[in-house]
């Protein structure tokens, strides 16, 4: 098989009409240039160059060959520019998995817009609460609330000081009256989210002094995490939510945080995969544009964006 190299020795010597000047060109010595340019003589079997030590011209053969060498090295170029190219590019296909609420609400016009600056990538997104399995379902990465429970997964920070919050619609709050203490949500319609057959019916806090946790119930119980929310905008109850899911709700008036001075319990989105390979360009982006916009929204709620933990 002819080498680069050699092919680029030959053709500078044919336009320079000198071995030795060549060898100067491309860094390397007079015997390593008669080295590599015999070695292509013999796997051609045909000599290219006829050379005394005061001159060198091409031979007859020598001229035909010189013709498909540059067109060989240019094409090489163009495919080395060509690669070089594409690796500054995003593009390809990007499979991800996303909580309901979350997916729905914050990333679906995220990714729109991360898409438009990237037009060559291909997105498959998969919503749902119950956490992927990253090593059969067909996803790159998942974007999950909590801790990872698989200790086997690369898990990668997203926004690690976010925490839920107590909210209701104002709508609510005019009929059955805002809770003060704790113990008041006994008397109150609380939202709950079941994964699987668990319903989270437990709910956490800290009260500047310790841990405070309670059992609160309800008439209403869904496996989708964003119906929990709309049943919070519609009146229905009272609901524990991420600050993420429910920021732009609070923000435009339409769920009021309830006892903020309490610290819900913790809930940092992660970014997961099975494998670091698979933190691919496109997924590194995405990464840094999710973490941005998430910290943009913790800081929209000091009680959030103040926590020390």
């Amino acid at each position: 098989m002819l080498r680069f190299d050699d092919l680029q020795l030959f053709v500078r010597a044919a336009d320079l009409g000198s071995l030795s000047a060549a060898a100067r060109v491309m860094d390397m010595s007079a015997a390593v240039a008669s080295a590599a340019l015999k070695r292509i003589e013999q796997q051609l079997g045909a000599r290219l160059l006829a050379r005394s030590t005061r001159s060198l011209r091409l031979t007859a053969e020598g001229e035909g060959f010189l013709e498909y060498a540059r067109a060989a090295l240019s094409n090489l170029d163009e495919g080395r520019r060509l690669l070089a190219s594409g690796q500054d590019q995003v593009s390809g296909i990007l499979q991800l998995s996303a909580p309901s609420d979350f997916g729905r609400n914050l990333l679906l016009p995220w990714l729109d817009e991360f898409q438009r600056e990237h037009p060559k990538l291909t997105v498959r997104l998969l919503l749902g609460d119950r956490i992927a399995d990253l090593f059969r379902q067909p996803v790159d990465i998942a974007l999950r609330y909590g801790e990872p429970e698989d200790s086997s997964l690369v898990a990668l920070p997203i926004a690690a000081q976010n925490r839920r919050v107590l909210c209701a619609a104002p709508s609510y709050l005019a009929r059955h009256g805002e809770p003060r203490h704790l113990e008041q949500l006994a008397q109150h319609n609380c939202l709950l989210f079941m994964l699987g057959s668990r319903v989270h019916d437990h709910w956490s806090f800290h009260d500047g002094k310790r841990e405070v946790g309670l059992t609160v119930s309800g008439d209403r119980f869904s496996d989708d995490a964003d119906v929990v929310r709309l049943w919070a905008v519609a009146g229905a109850g009272i609901a524990c939510k991420s600050w993420l899911d429910v920021a732009a709700d609070v923000l435009a008036g339409r769920l009021k945080v309830l006892m903020p001075e309490l610290l819900c319990e913790r809930a940092p989105l992660n970014l997961l995969c099975a494998h670091r390979a698979q933190l691919s360009k496109p997924v590194n982006l995405l990464r840094e544009m999710l973490a941005s916009r998430c910290a943009h929204l913790g800081s929209q709620f000091p009680t959030i964006s103040g926590i020390d933990h």
